[in-house]
């Protein structure tokens, strides 16, 4: 049994991440700016050690990696700047080094060292080049697409009037991952040590179309969704990093072959997007369909 420290606790693949390997029988450590939240106080229930850590405060990183065997690192620019995860990242790379740690798990994203002009891609790939510069033993993990992000935020809003919102053509391929998946992923990445250490390897559960997706999501809500091809200059006035992203989707795509990684590591027990769908609970999530006639 291996302890292992897991940033981003709180966040999907932090959490998806802290359950597996709580799952697998290690004993996690989950290092969160907020120790008293919810998300902290469920995975406490679960087993984990909850830990305060900030990625500005080094002292905390110190402390919070002390007596660890290995780590999870995951960063994120959004509600920061790609300069502000390129920093964070850097000062928790400089962490595991000082607390001598046997293996560094970090989560990117698929085709971030292909300089794809991406910003949250690019800032990514910097952190991974400084982390292989360090001398810590690691393996990165670079994530597709994400499945969750179908069942929040403005993509749910249009689920809810039929709509599934997407800045992509009807019939362009993208690769899907969900949490759950990166979570057992990166414990089996930790399970076996050896296998990955210095590998860098892009992972996806699926590959659909967004008319596909529309379909999925049909089936598994049990209302009709229909697909609406998005605007790249919609998407610009919310978020140029985000109308790069989808460019690059439509343009170049994400290659990452899923049939492949099914093959590898059957273990994981990688979700299709329909599987994925059908596991919500899209009544919770969509609230309860308007009958005929009932008042707006």
């Amino acid at each position: 049994m291996l302890t292992i420290a897991v940033t981003g606790a709180t966040g999907a693949q932090g959490g998806a991440t802290a359950r597996a390997l709580l799952t697998a029988g290690h004993h996690v450590r989950a290092l969160t700016r907020h120790p008293d939240s919810p998300a902290a106080e469920a995975l406490h229930a679960l087993g984990a050690e909850i830990r305060h850590a900030d990625f500005d405060d080094r002292a905390s990183l110190d402390a919070a990696l002390t007596g660890t065997d290995a780590l999870f690192a995951v960063t994120t620019p959004f509600g920061t700047d790609t300069d502000t995860e390129v920093r964070q990242g850097r000062a928790l790379v400089d962490a595991a080094v000082a607390a001598r740690l046997g293996h560094v798990v970090l989560t990117s994203a698929a085709h971030a060292d292909r300089g794809t002009g991406v910003p949250h891609y690019d800032s990514k790939h910097e952190i991974e080049r400084y982390l292989c510069a360090s001398g810590v033993p690691w393996t990165v993990i670079a994530p597709a697409a994400f499945m969750d992000n179908h069942a929040t935020g403005w993509t749910l809003s249009g689920l809810r009037e039929g709509v599934f919102g997407w800045p992509m053509p009807a019939d362009r391929p993208f690769a899907l991952i969900p949490a759950a998946d990166i979570g057992v992923f990166a414990a089996l990445a930790f399970a076996r040590r050896t296998a990955f250490l210095g590998r860098r390897i892009d992972i996806a559960s699926d590959t659909r179309t967004p008319e596909q997706i529309a379909a999925a999501l049909t089936a598994a809500t049990g209302r009709p969704i229909t697909h609406h091809e998005v605007g790249l200059d919609i998407v610009r006035t919310h978020s140029a990093d985000l109308a790069a992203m989808f460019a690059y989707f439509t343009t170049t795509g994400l290659d990452v072959d899923a049939q492949a990684l099914r093959r590898a590591y059957p273990e994981v027990g990688w979700h299709t997007f329909a599987h994925w769908a059908a596991g919500q609970d899209w009544p919770a999530l969509l609230g309860a369909p308007r009958t005929e006639g009932a008042p707006a």
